[in-house]
């Protein structure tokens, strides 16, 4: 509770200096004497700035001093006015129409502030983001160790995330859970890159194998729960991954880093871009190698992208845009709770071995048909695969380097189209927006299971001698279709205050043909019977979901958000029949439906002082999990099934204060800033509960307490961040099991975790980075495998050294 207190002081501290500035107002208009809307009023040199809104008047405030203000609208000539701000002052504006000629123009987005991350605007494109939680994380503007795309440090500033960290180091796939949700490859959030879906199955298997890496990504887009409305059903929100674009300044542009590290880690990566006539160019190439901080953990990992944009003329633009990504690890596997207390740097397993291919293709047409009508469409395919050999055994059952190895292979074939459109129109005096959009996907998984080979290379191929001759095999096939409307309207009451209702349509076939084996083992986990069975399902829904948003703009520095929408989860395809070992999934398992709301205020104060302060809810429905069962031959297994209802409570809070203003009473290009983001949560299961064991008891992955704090000093050419990281105690079944002998369901105990990073700018040419994680050397883990990478406890990496050399040409 301290940490909140200490929050709220600092917002207080922060509001208390902006009562002491003074406010600049007027409004802007043109010769003809009508308002210019949207016009760009800025404080020379400063952070300080605001827009005018649809009737031309602005508002904005800053400290005592001698200023020039600058006014900026498109179409027209800037002006300029020198002001002594001693007092609130008015001024009106006149902007003289710009009408020459220009062969080029390039436009780009001011930046809000320095501290690295901002919020979505109202509108963006063909996108509603008003009365909504969002936070915008921008690559460029973080001090962070982006060659391994450390998650900690990468999304320090987003409230309320839990965080596993399960791939030694090399930072291929993410996972996180907002919320008190599951961080299981980030399966409670739609994933996206550039607008359009890059996980196994979006619907099916939302499983992200496949992360951008953080070199080659502008910024992250994250919209919490309500985004159902618009992206889909999900209760996380979603995670949309907004790449690079080449320069629009100059026809070619080349950026190199080169990053080594502890473990034999190597990085080198590339990217070209550039705007020649009508196209805009952007490539990307990255090699990733290391061997990781335990024995037996070696990966090589390749991602290649390009995007080609053509520009027909100023409203009508195509892009087509491609990514590769291929990569291969071993997996050292998982360990009991003795081995990690023992030695958290060993590992019992040198034959398990990943693969994955990905394949991502999209096409995106935008088309500006009037200044109050605009369309996006966004065509998109997947052509991947995901392979994993080993001995998926228990951890408490050691490998004695000559038994067949699993053998699991996917292949996912999916396509789809989302499009949009976006409509201005007038009610009154006020702007309105309505959006409506459709959304069609295809999705068709083809995913087996058998022995492979008895050796400890890297070989994917079904051994028929161990297969057939024992019967242990089964091959599913997983299509799913969904086809989905939606729409969502900004209502402006007044200037200030909006409500935005939306609804959405989905129909979701969801369906599995198939073979399979199910073992029968004996207390000791040995196979006693193999029964065959076939399968084939089909489930078919239809259903509608709504929501409400509300927003307050009163100023930069205060801004109100409230909603609350209905979610849905469909069952997927390990939901249908599991391959993990020792788990058994019920036939009559039901999709999970329920809610999520969240209210709270934030803003920019002057560019001193970041906040945002929430409070959340998240309801489940028919709420899936495990329970430990025997069979009639006492035979032990987990039993997936819908346990009962569930709800998640929580304050999730964000303050970054710039320190140097109040030591020095201006704007510098100097800075210290100072940032906390605190979130508390209580998820528990509830009311209908069908096994009273979980009444009452704690929800799977919700830590009550995740905490980040750090203090970054920036120049314009060096800068340097230190971070802490905190999460409490959180445990891994419904039980709320201490531990257990395979070392799959317990406890996951509280750690704490430090990073420091820097770099210096030499010139503009060159550039070098560096960062030393965990920083003490703290030895813990976030994750205990039910499968891959384990089974059993993944500890999370020591401490590591990384240096990165950058050229830009």
């Amino acid at each position: 509770m301290k940490y909140l207190l200490i929050s709220f002081f600092l917002i207080s501290i922060a509001l208390h200096t902006s009562a002491q500035t003074y406010s600049i107002s007027g409004s802007v208009k043109n010769a003809s004497g009508e308002v210019v809307a949207n016009a760009s009023v800025t404080l020379k040199g400063t952070n300080y700035g605001a827009h005018a809104d649809t009737t031309g008047d602005f508002s904005l405030q800053a400290s005592t001093g001698k200023y020039n203000l600058v006014i900026s609208a498109v179409g027209y000539k800037s002006a300029s006015h020198e002001i002594r701000l001693e007092k609130n002052i008015s001024v009106n504006i006149v902007l003289v129409a710009d009408i020459q000629q220009l062969k080029n123009v390039d436009v780009k987005a001011a930046k809000q502030n320095s501290f690295g991350i901002t919020r979505m605007k109202a509108v963006e494109g063909t996108t509603i983001n008003a009365g909504k939680k969002s936070e915008v994380i921008i690559l460029d503007d973080i001090t962070a160790n982006k060659a391994t795309n450390n998650t900690r440090q990468i999304y320090s500033k987003v409230a309320g995330l839990n965080i596993w960290e399960s791939d030694g180091g090399a930072g291929i796939q993410l996972g996180i859970g907002g919320r008190g949700l599951n961080p299981n490859r980030v399966t409670n959030f739609n994933t996206r890159q550039n607008g359009y879906d890059i996980s196994a199955d979006a619907l099916g298997y939302p499983e992200s194998y496949y992360t951008p890496p953080a070199e080659m990504t502008d910024r992250i887009e994250i919209l919490r729960g309500a985004s159902s409305l618009q992206y889909g059903t999900q209760f996380g929100g979603i995670i949309n991954f907004k790449l690079k674009e080449g320069t629009t300044d100059k026809p070619f542009e080349l950026t190199a880093n080169e990053t080594a590290g502890s473990w034999n880690f190597f990085n080198t990566a590339t990217s070209i871009g550039g705007t020649s006539g009508k196209l805009q160019y952007y490539g990307y190439y990255q090699h990733k190698q290391g061997d990781g901080w335990r024995p037996n953990g070696h990966f090589n990992d390749n991602t290649a992208y390009t995007s080609l944009t053509y520009k027909v003329s100023d409203k009508f633009s195509v892009t087509l845009q491609y990514t590769y990504m291929g990569y291969l690890a071993q997996q050292s596997g998982g360990l009991t709770d003795d081995e990690f207390y023992t030695d958290p740097g060993q590992s019992t397993r040198a034959r398990n071995w990943f693969k994955v291919n990905w394949n991502l293709g999209a096409a995106i047409v935008d088309y500006k048909i009037s200044d109050n009508l605009k369309f996006n469409s966004r065509f998109f395919g997947l052509y991947a695969g995901r392979d994993a050999v080993g001995k998926i055994d228990y951890a408490n059952r050691s490998d004695n380097g000559t038994d067949p190895r699993n053998l699991y292979m996917d292949t996912y074939h999916n396509y789809g189209n989302e499009s949009r459109l976006l409509y201005n129109y007038k009610l009154g005096n006020e702007q309105q927006n309505l959006l409506v959009g459709m959304r069609f996907y295809s999705g068709h998984t083809d995913r087996q299971q058998g022995y492979g080979d008895n050796g400890s290379a890297a070989t994917f191929n079904y051994n028929p001698t161990f297969n057939y001759q024992n019967n242990y095999y089964s091959h599913y096939l997983f299509p799913n279709y969904n086809l989905a409307f939606f729409a969502e309207n900004i209502f402006r009451l007044t200037p200030k205050l909006s409500i935005i209702p939306g609804v959405r349509f989905e129909d979701i076939v969801t369906k599995a043909n198939g073979s399979y084996t199910q073992a029968n083992t004996d207390l000791a986990h040995n196979v006693i019977g193999l029964v065959d069975s076939t399968d084939h399902r089909n489930s078919t829904r239809h259903f509608v979901i709504g929501g409400l948003g509300l927003g307050y703009y009163q100023s930069q520095a205060l801004q109100f958000y409230a909603n609350i929408s209905q979610n849905y989860r469909a069952i997927n395809f390990n939901d249908l029949n599991s391959s993990i070992k020792g788990l058994r999934v019920d036939p009559n398992l039901k999709d999970e439906t329920g809610y999520s709301a969240d209210a709270g205020i934030r803003g920019n104060i002057d560019g001193v002082l970041d906040y945002d302060l929430s409070v959340f809810m998240i309801h489940y429905n028919n709420r899936i999990g495990s329970v430990e069962k025997a069979d009639s031959s006492f035979n032990d297994f987990r039993y997936r099934t819908n346990i009962g209802a569930s709800r998640n409570l929580g304050i999730e809070s964000f303050a970054e204060l710039e320190l140097l203003h109040f030591i020095t009473g201006a704007v510098s290009d100097t800075k210290l800033s100072l940032f906390s983001n605190l979130a508390f949560i209580d998820a528990k299961y509830t009311g209908n509960i069908q096994e009273t064991a979980f009444a009452g008891k704690k929800v799977e992955f919700a830590p009550d307490v995740v905490l980040k704090t750090g203090l970054t000093y920036r120049q314009p050419k060096f800068s340097i961040s230190y971070q802490l990281s905190y999460t409490s105690q959180q445990f891994t079944d419904a039980t709320n099991a201490p531990a257990s002998a395979d070392a799959i369901i317990g406890e996951i105990p509280a750690y704490t975790v430090m990073d420091l990073s820097a770099s210096y700018r030499i010139n503009k040419t060159f550039s070098v980075s560096g960062s030393c994680n965990n920083l003490a050397n703290a030895s813990y883990f976030t994750r205990r495998a039910e499968s891959y990478p384990g089974p059993g406890i993944i500890p999370a990496d020591a401490r590591g050294y990384y240096l990165t050399l950058q050229v830009k040409l």
